[in-house]
């Protein structure tokens, strides 16, 4: 390609790491982004000496470029990517920019839930076992910012459907889909296999000689692989049946077969992530590992140690004997979900927010045998209210995190947990999960 104008829409993570790639590889960079910039990524932007711009889009400026990376933020609606599509200009992912300028291996991960924490885990199993590899996507750094500043053999990447779906010719080596539930449905039509196949198109490209690994107990994973041609070889992972190849339980023991005779075993009692789903979550790493041959015991040591990600289930405080844990991460149903399932009994849960069309039925038995009250932490607590009155005896609304932990503390009595898991986003109250997280526990350590 001639080394013409690439433009990139959206100056988060994803478009600044385009922007410093794109730039060393000799492209005239313009940036553009609709909102206001962050003065982090300003700063580098304005270093680099690339050409950007905030709160507007020139569309002259845009339609001159002979290809676009868009942002995953920004949906195929929006009406710059609709002229950019009509002029014919190719629109691709930063994730897919940056593969052709790295010959590194990568490992792709995705689900609608448990891909940070399974997308570390498996970054730390390579570490641990001497791999050269870097960790990003959606997660910590960009993939481009990576491959312009570093050189790894290997790359655990994090992939939400966003980024997929705008990846064309790029391949994982290893890919690895943990699960499909609703999420992010506004985007997919309402439809949910729109985005069931959105999700597999971490397998597209891939041929014989890759590795397609996937969860043998999710229905809709099943349901999309009938449609789906997939060339890899493939291992299943199930807690539910015995699998010849790939990973299965059985009397809580986790089994993982790739190679005949090297089979590894692990209780399930010696992994450092504890709670069914992150058995699903550990049997696919160790898949992962296996495949490349890292030894038994490093795999376990590994699994065994491992610290998980600030705001997804981190135990906070104990105070007054009541456990106090921050799951910000929880953005959707299906994360309050799983944190529930991992808590004991006497919760009282923090949740509330940006409701993405939330379909709350699923958490009804969860919330039955396990809350005792809810405490609503959103401008909007309407359909929550609606959802759980039949279900818990306290629901309270509260509109700041310091606010709701104090409503918490007096509610709750010894041996209780209190759980902030919103099931919702977070940008009617606060600036991101992160920011929500920080501030529940601020608010926790000043009680």
């Amino acid at each position: 390609m001639e080394k013409g104008r690439i433009v990139i829409l959206g100056a988060g993570e994803s478009g600044v790491g385009a922007a410093m790639l794109a730039q060393k590889q000799g492209f005239d960079v313009f940036v553009s982004d609709f909102g206001a910039i962050a003065t982090q990524y300003k700063e580098i932007l304005e270093e680099l000496r690339v050409d950007f711009e905030e709160k507007q889009h020139t569309v002259e400026k845009i339609l001159s470029a002979v290809e676009v990376i868009k942002s995953p933020g920004i949906p195929d609606k929006a009406p710059i990517i609709k002229d950019i599509k009509k002029k014919g200009i190719p629109v691709v992912s930063e994730i897919e920019f940056a593969k052709r300028y790295t010959n590194a291996k990568t490992i792709c991960i995705t689900g609608s839930n448990g891909k940070t924490t399974t997308t570390m885990l498996t970054y730390h199993a390579l570490k641990k076992a001497g791999f050269n590899v870097g960790l990003g996507g959606n997660i910590g750094h960009s993939f481009a910012a990576l491959v312009a500043t570093a050189e790894y053999d290997w790359y655990v990447l994090e992939l939400s459907s966003f980024m997929l779906d705008d990846m064309h010719e790029f391949k994982a080596d290893i890919a690895v889909l943990l699960n499909i539930t609703p999420d992010h449905l506004d985007r997919y039509d309402y439809k949910l296999g729109n985005y069931a196949a959105s999700k597999m198109r971490i397998t597209q490209n891939q041929t014989a000689d890759d590795v397609f690994i996937y969860c043998a107990d999710d229905p809709e994973t099943l349901k999309v692989l009938k449609t789906t041609n997939v060339s890899s070889k493939m291992y299943p992972f199930s807690i539910r049946k015995k699998m010849e190849s790939g990973a299965y339980l059985e009397s809580n023991i986790i089994h993982i077969n790739i190679h005949l005779n090297d089979e590894l075993t692990m209780s399930i009692s010696e992994l450092a992530l504890q709670g069914k789903h992150n058995i699903y979550n550990s049997m696919a790493s160790g898949i992962v590992a296996k495949v490349l041959d890292i030894r038994n015991t490093s795999i376990r040591e590994s699994m065994g140690d491992f610290k998980n990600i600030e705001h997804r289930l981190e135990h906070v405080a104990k105070i007054s004997g009541v456990d106090y844990i921050n799951d910000s991460k929880a953005t959707n149903v299906n994360s309050t979900w799983y944190a529930l399932e991992s808590v004991g009994t006497d919760v009282i849960l923090i949740m509330g927010g940006v409701d993405k069309g939330n379909d709350y039925t699923m958490l009804k038995d969860m919330v039955h045998q396990k809350v005792k009250a809810i405490i609503c932490l959103g401008k909007d607590n309407k359909r929550i209210h609606e959802a759980f009155e039949e279900d818990v005896e306290i629901i309270v609304n509260t509109f700041s995190a310091h606010e709701a932990v104090q409503v918490a503390y007096h509610l709750a009595k010894k041996g209780d947990t209190v759980l902030l898991s919103p099931a919702c986003a977070s940008f009617d109250l606060f600036k991101n999960y992160e920011d929500r997280g920080n501030q529940f526990k601020t608010a926790v350590k000043e009680l």
